[in-house]
């Protein structure tokens, strides 16, 4: 392992998977006054939810309706599947000249998680996502030849980032932001809610968000989904920390889950030893870019960094469905 991989002191300086919510009943504490609100709204390719609890009606829902704004400015900048987004102007054209700042900000928090991992988080892997969704239609793997032809499309030293201006210096590149733009609309929709004077809220954009505690003595509850059987296989108390989980099962391209969405960007194919990861820290963006790249580490190299990292943990599921995790992880 290198140096910069063990010297990561500095990651939380960053700032701003599948689990689900578990349901809560109605009593909230102490506070008779305390009710909860909840919304529910379509975004990042994915159902967000967004649950309050405050005294005042209005607060919280001009909270949820603000925070909500929030997550669609993030899709509208960096969704693949809106045509007129920043992020999908930059991979036709290969250039995107006045990018709006919070694209500049989010592409160079991925390029100092790329660096800290040493390549295991790569935003630049969209083309291997287009090979095997090619081949998955005729029901077929990509050979050996096409993926090391699309590896040399790949590499995340090769995105320059400039206020006025984002550019690939390799031909035929695109990037993804699957693997932070949850997390980063996770963060905003928290800030516009503490912003509105809200205290205890949780925010699930594909990754949660907590703020407060639904009773304010005790953990926002989740549950992380079983990678191979209906149900969940862990729960967790989340309480002043986001949560993202990275999975096999998320979309898979063979049946035995050894092909899937989750690419090591420096070989092409799939990691082999893990089937689920699942990351706390101070920041959904953190939590969401860090599931990945732990996953493509692998459980020994994975474990090895973030007990390098403060107020970071995390829980690893194998193939075989054992799981093992930091000591900070607080599993319920």
């Amino acid at each position: 392992m290198t140096s910069s991989m063990l010297n990561r002191r500095n990651f939380l300086s960053l700032g701003t998977g599948m689990a689900t919510l578990m349901a809560h009943g109605t009593s909230w504490g102490s506070d008779p006054a305390l009710k909860k609100y909840f919304r529910k709204a379509k975004a990042l390719g994915t159902d967000v939810k967004i649950t309050v609890l405050h005294r005042d009606e209005e607060i919280a829902m001009n909270g949820i309706d603000t925070a909500l704004g929030k997550i669609e400015h993030i899709e509208q900048l960096m969704s693949l599947y809106r045509p007129d987004s920043q992020l999908s102007l930059l991979n036709r054209k290969g250039v995107l000249r006045n990018p709006h700042p919070d694209l500049v900000t989010v592409l160079r928090k991925a390029m100092v998680v790329s660096k800290l991992t040493d390549g295991a988080f790569d935003v630049t892997v969209q083309p291997l996502w287009n090979l095997y969704t090619r081949h998955a239609q005729s029901g077929s793997l990509p050979s050996e030849h096409e993926i090391a032809k699309v590896r040399g499309r790949i590499g995340w030293e090769h995105v320059r980032i400039e206020e006025d201006v984002i550019f690939f210096d390799r031909p035929g590149m695109q990037v993804t932001l699957n693997g932070v733009a949850q997390g980063m609309a996770a963060d905003f929709a928290r800030q516009a809610l503490e912003e509105g004077g809200i205290r205890d809220a949780l925010i699930d954009a594909g990754e949660f968000n907590a703020i407060g505690s639904p009773r304010r003595t005790d953990s926002w509850q989740i549950a992380v989904q079983h990678p191979r059987q209906d149900g969940n296989i862990a729960k967790i108390g989340l309480q002043g920390r986001c949560l993202s989980t990275s999975g096999d099962y998320g979309t898979k391209f063979s049946d035995d889950y050894r092909y899937h969405h989750l690419f090591d960007p420096r070989t092409g194919i799939s990691p082999t030893k893990l089937s689920a990861v699942s990351v706390s820290a101070p920041t959904a963006l953190e939590a969401d870019a860090l599931s990945t790249a732990l996953f493509v580490l692998g459980p020994e190299q994975a474990k090895e960094m973030v007990e390098s990292m403060d107020l970071v943990d995390a829980l690893f599921i194998s193939k075989s469905g054992n799981m093992t995790a930091t000591d900070g992880f607080s599993l319920i």
